[in-house]
């Protein structure tokens, strides 16, 4: 029998992760991943966003490499599964395949906002919603 903890990220901040309403009892994790940060140098306003959406989301909220910080978070709950919602991200790739080296894995998908095969710069929302709202109000 699995023991899972959840593993939310920052391509599903939402009550309804498929993760979460799958194991809704188990613990959840966040993970400012500082490396990301770093690199997309993000700003206050939008480290208060992501803040926000956690505080409304059943997780403990970490910060450091996030591969490690999910296994410890394993360990401390006795945990042998690691539950999370799939991402377009190639750190996810990199990052599930840490967690495998010592857990079982489950990647759930995520029911797409919107239908869309091309690039998409996610580094910003404006971005991203310049593209998205063609689709979304047609």
């Amino acid at each position: 029998m699995n023991k899972p903890i959840v593993w939310i990220h920052g391509d599903c901040l939402s009550p309804l992760n498929p993760a979460l309403q799958e194991y809704p009892d188990a613990p959840a994790i966040w993970v400012w991943d500082d490396a990301l940060i770093e690199k997309w140098q993000l700003s206050l306003k939008r480290i208060t966003f992501i803040y926000e959406c956690l505080l409304e989301l059943p997780v403990e909220i970490r910060r450091g490499n996030v591969a490690q910080e999910i296994l410890g978070f394993a360990k401390e709950h006795h945990a042998d599964l690691v539950a999370t919602a799939n991402s377009p991200s190639p750190r996810f790739e990199n990052i599930c395949d840490e967690i495998e080296g010592s857990l079982k894995l489950e990647v759930w998908e995520v029911e797409p906002f919107f239908d869309y095969d091309g690039y998409i710069d996610l580094k910003r929302f404006s971005r991203y919603w310049k593209v998205a709202e063609k689709y979304v109000f047609e």
